[in-house]
């Protein structure tokens, strides 16, 4: 069966058993309720067949906000800091807020035949995510709403998949008010240790894990996600290991702004299920240092036609981006944001955030965020709304 080619928020009707298989969204809904923003899920289906999630926050405000998570999250990420998190601000202040959930995470872990433990479910990145899942989700929400354009503020892979869909579907760029760039990750050529050494190592790992038939990380039955859940809840042990000696390593150290007692709840919602084909991607755009689709060895010249993978034409980018980023971001190098800066057609506003232990995640989990920059997103969607 030909995947189906509909925008319609409304699930098709389709005699399939992995389609059955409903996923509980209770989850975001009782969040959302709980911060006194009862949510609306839709089911949105994409043209390769995916079924995602997409959380609505009704509001007055328009152009509606989409937000669009990174990579290991999903849409509870957004959320996880109660009345002080971005999307409940952002409902207090009126706004019309649209949460959105990508392919392989918790909420959109459904296709209309393919099985979710099948190795075929996974063969994506975030290309995939680019052209099917966001092109489906902003047509979603224009729908819905019945304006022309949407205001959208993304989180590390959550911008980068924006910057995808305007250089290859570039009719989007005008279907795109602006795109707010929390950890704008493009290019990632500098990088620091041990992000660096993951994706120098990344062809050697992917390799033996494809070859074991591994496409799925950090699923529910995962080793790794038994691991976490055994380790990560145990009080101060939990946090030195998981917080301070891992994921601060990654993203950048401040404990001021992640403390233990927010670990627990983190580690609850984090992290989601990921394509170990994403990660490769990654790696990829590392290694060769173009921002380009994914390469495929031999198969390129089959593929694309060339040699090569083509890289993303930036130079096609028209919507406009305010572009946020932080010295102690670990994963998204200022130098990187500079390349980015100069390639994008459209940067209307660049800020480098003061705060010099900022890193990768206090943009969403930031205990502090709704002090020292909600209120700067909040004047950029008044600020370019008008």
């Amino acid at each position: 069966m030909d995947p189906p080619r509909s925008n319609a928020a409304t699930p098709m009707q389709v005699d399939r058993p992995y389609y059955q298989k409903e996923v509980n969204a209770k989850l975001f809904l009782d969040l959302s309720s709980r911060y006194g923003h009862p949510a609306v899920k839709y089911d949105v289906i994409t043209e390769d067949g995916y079924i995602l999630n997409l959380f609505h926050l009704p509001g007055k405000r328009k152009p509606p906000v989409l937000l669009t998570h990174g990579l290991f999250c999903n849409g509870d990420s957004w959320i996880l800091r109660g009345n002080t998190s971005l999307p409940i601000i952002l409902a207090n202040a009126g706004h019309d807020v649209w949460i959105g959930n990508c392919r392989g995470n918790v909420y959109s872990k459904r296709h209309i035949h393919l099985d979710p433990n099948s190795r075929r479910f996974w063969n994506f990145s975030f290309h995939e995510q680019a052209i099917y899942d966001l092109s489906v989700m902003i047509d979603t929400v224009l729908e819905k709403t019945g304006t022309k354009k949407i205001n959208a503020i993304g989180h590390s892979l959550g911008n980068t998949i924006f910057y995808v869909l305007g250089s290859t579907k570039t009719e989007y760029n005008g279907k795109v008010n602006l795109l707010i760039a929390l950890s704008p990750i493009s290019y990632l050529n500098n990088v620091p240790r041990p992000a660096k050494l993951f994706f120098e190592l990344a062809p050697f790992i992917g390799g033996i894990m494809q070859d074991r038939n591994v496409t799925e990380l950090f699923g529910p039955n995962g080793i790794i996600k038994r691991l976490i859940e055994s380790i990560c809840f145990i009080p101060t042990l939990g946090y030195k290991v998981c917080v301070e000696n891992l994921l601060f390593n990654l993203v950048g150290f401040d404990e001021n702004e992640l403390g233990s007692d927010f670990s627990s709840i983190l580690f609850s919602h984090f992290p989601s299920s990921v394509s170990l084909k994403n990660l490769l991607h990654l790696a990829q755009v590392y290694n060769i240092k173009r921002f380009a689709r994914y390469d495929y060895g031999l198969k390129n010249i089959f593929i694309y036609n060339t040699s090569f993978p083509p890289r993303y034409d930036l130079d096609n980018v028209k919507m406009p981006v305010a572009l946020i980023a932080a010295k102690n971001d670990r994963l998204c190098a200022l130098k990187d944001v500079e390349i980015l800066r100069s390639m994008l057609a459209n940067v209307v506003s660049y800020l480098v955030i003061p705060w010099g232990k900022f890193n990768h995640v206090d943009y969403i989990w930031g205990e502090s965020a709704h002090m020292y920059l909600y209120p700067y997103i909040l004047s950029l969607l008044d600020k370019y709304s008008r």
